[in-house]
């Protein structure tokens, strides 16, 4: 008798565990319902970029594993977890919020999609993606701002912009965190790239890591093998890393980046010899020795954050924001001319020997990248797959979700 109460009992407890599976698995397919029906009403030059969220494989849940373990962790609170439309009952409006303001900056001053583009990976590339690298310095801690590799970072002031519409909407509830990658993701679109369905939840830091960032954000100067070795420890493969990389399609890259190829390649006194001899002579034509010497990565003109205050206007301070950033000597990614095909040109230049990059360039240093190269120069579908995969991937690196973390009300500083 006792055995079969026991029996009975193990029997009941299954069916609750496999119920428990069920209803998260309802529920998952009850978010991606309610996803696909907010994008439904985008306008048509939106909705070419719209891919079904069910043809992505699903990603990595960073805070969790199993549908029951997660439905566990909910029910006690120990974290939570990255979900689609996750201030759908606590700032119904957030997306739109973002997505407009990034459209209307955007008017005013298209280089701040690629800026956008820029700083979501910067920041999710160290300690993943929590906004650390929106603080300002402050006692206690070496601020990513003042890394090497982030000296020229842009979007701070956009960032703030944003910040600013969420607050005034719903206050204390929109992370910086969410708040950069959901920027990215429309830069990408305005600029010709795919849309790629975002999960958010995420929480901001309440430190920054400079010297981490110092040393392990990958640099314009890296070769193939380091440049694998950098992605790799992120988790990212060769095709991830090539894909990624096609970020490059669109912006400005500075001079001083790339002028050694130029005119002291490796000490030679002469140019990269993999470099197409007639770009070598269009670069020199935008970046000779004296230009990129005519401006440090400090620049001495006003800043974009001197003329924002702690509570900036977008009405008032749009057009500041875009006469305020003063350019470097620089060469346009997208020297022909801006274009739909996102990637293509990217991709194909490097195959004539024409990236601007060392980094670029080492691309097709190797037979698997290569492959890549070719395949993404030749298919422009298959990049922006592809790219939407990896942005989704880098967007979930390293996350923080409740309890973890905090939602900044001021994104330059700690609550």
């Amino acid at each position: 008798m006792d055995f079969t109460r026991k029996l009975s009992f193990l029997v009941f407890l299954l069916c609750i565990l496999i119920s428990l599976q069920n209803q998260d698995d309802i529920d998952t397919n009850n978010k991606f319902s309610s996803h696909d029906d907010k994008y439904c009403s985008l306008s048509d030059d939106e909705s070419q970029y719209i891919f079904d969220i069910n043809s992505f494989p699903p990603l990595p849940m960073f805070a969790t594993t199993s549908p029951v373990e997660r439905k566990l962790q909910q029910q006690t609170g120990v974290r939570e977890s990255l979900k689609y439309d996750y201030y759908h009952q606590t700032c119904p409006q957030a997306e739109r919020i973002i997505r407009s303001s990034v459209r209307d900056l955007f008017k005013k001053r298209p280089q701040i999609a690629p800026a956008l583009l820029r700083l979501a990976f910067h920041d999710c590339f160290v300690e993943g993606c929590d906004a650390s690298v929106l603080l300002d310095p402050a006692e206690g801690f070496h601020s990513e701002k003042e890394s090497p590799p982030n000296e020229s970072l842009k979007g701070f002031d956009v960032i703030d912009i944003i910040k600013s519409e969420l607050e005034e909407t719903c206050p204390g509830v929109v992370s910086c965190a969410d708040t950069v990658v959901l920027a990215a993701r429309e830069s990408v679109i305005l600029t010709g790239g795919p849309f790629y369905p975002l999960k958010t939840g995420r929480r901001d830091s309440v430190a920054s890591f400079g010297e981490i960032a110092t040393f392990e954000l990958p640099s314009p100067q890296d070769d193939l093998s380091k440049m694998i070795e950098s992605f790799s420890s992120k988790g990212f493969d060769e095709r991830e890393a090539v894909s990624l990389l096609g970020a490059h399609s669109t912006g400005v890259i500075h001079c001083k980046f790339f002028i050694n190829r130029l005119y002291n390649f490796s000490g030679t006194n002469s140019s990269d010899p993999t470099m197409n001899s007639e770009f070598v002579s269009l670069l020199r034509s935008k970046c000779n020795t004296n230009q990129a010497s005519l401006m440090s990565p400090a620049s001495k003109a006003q800043s974009p954050s001197q003329l924002v205050s702690s509570s900036p206007s977008p009405s008032s301070i749009i057009d500041e924001l875009a006469s305020a950033l003063v350019e470097e000597p620089a060469m346009k990614m997208d020297y022909e001319g801006p274009g739909a095909n996102f990637g293509t040109l990217y991709y194909r230049s490097l195959l004539q020997g024409r990236g601007i990059l060392y980094v670029d360039q080492q691309l097709t240093a190797g037979e698997e990248t290569k492959t890549w190269v070719q395949a993404y120069a030749s298919d422009v579908s298959l990049f922006h797959k592809d790219f939407g995969l990896v942005m989704m991937k880098l967007s979930n690196l390293g996350v923080l979700t409740a309890p973890m973390g905090q939602v900044r009300k001021d994104c330059r500083k700690v609550s």
